[in-house]
């Protein structure tokens, strides 16, 4: 697992909760440090602080997402900002927790989050089947999925497509349950791959 926080205390303190617990820990002081060694194939979880110089904790986790990581986080934060506990948490953060954390709070969430990362990639199995789930989609969601992956919203792709927003999003639907993934950017990311394997 990752810890991200720019507060030297905070971050030994945690490394050292979840080391003797039995976890494997990779601290950093920044999240540009993290990004450098980042290999999104690698399993396990982030412990990401929210507010951090230079680059702050949501802002990483947008670039991940954008890149289709799939690496479920689970925030701390000084500050109760309820705004950004909802965005993050939208954006697909497994839980956000205030400092002070209680131990055993902040081990449930990194648990929960390390057994989402392994449910994940046993579900994609890193792409395989893929292919075979690809072949699976009727013409019309084919013609979703590619607008999908060109990054047109659902508005667009009904006006592409001469069709209702509602009727792309049903196909959206399908396309995501029969593909099994959890998000768009996972989705764009394993087409991309099939696509240059």
């Amino acid at each position: 697992m990752f810890i991200v926080d720019d507060d030297d205390a905070v971050l030994d303190s945690i490394a050292e909760l979840v080391m003797s617990v039995g976890l494997r820990a990779a601290t950093f002081r920044s999240a540009r440090e993290f990004r450098d060694i980042f290999n999104p194939e690698q399993p396990g979880c982030l412990v990401l602080d929210v507010r951090m110089a230079h680059t702050s904790g949501p802002a990483l986790q947008d670039e991940l997402n954008t890149i289709g990581a799939r690496i479920p986080i689970v925030f701390i934060s000084g500050h109760g900002d309820i705004a950004v506990a909802i965005k993050t948490i939208k954006a697909g953060a497994v839980d956000f927790v205030q400092k002070p954390y209680h131990e055993q709070q902040l081990l449930d969430s990194i648990n929960e989050a390390l057994r989402r990362d392994a449910e994940a990639r046993q579900v994609t199995g890193n792409g395989e089947g893929f292919a075979e789930r690809l072949a699976a989609l009727t013409e019309r969601e084919r013609e979703v999925l590619e607008q999908v992956v060109q990054g047109l919203s659902s508005k667009s792709i009904a006006r592409v497509l001469d069709i209702s927003y509602r009727t792309v999003e049903l196909h959206r639907g399908h396309i995501m349950e029969k593909l099994r993934v959890r998000s768009v950017a996972e989705l764009i990311r394993l087409v991309i791959e099939q696509r240059n394997a």
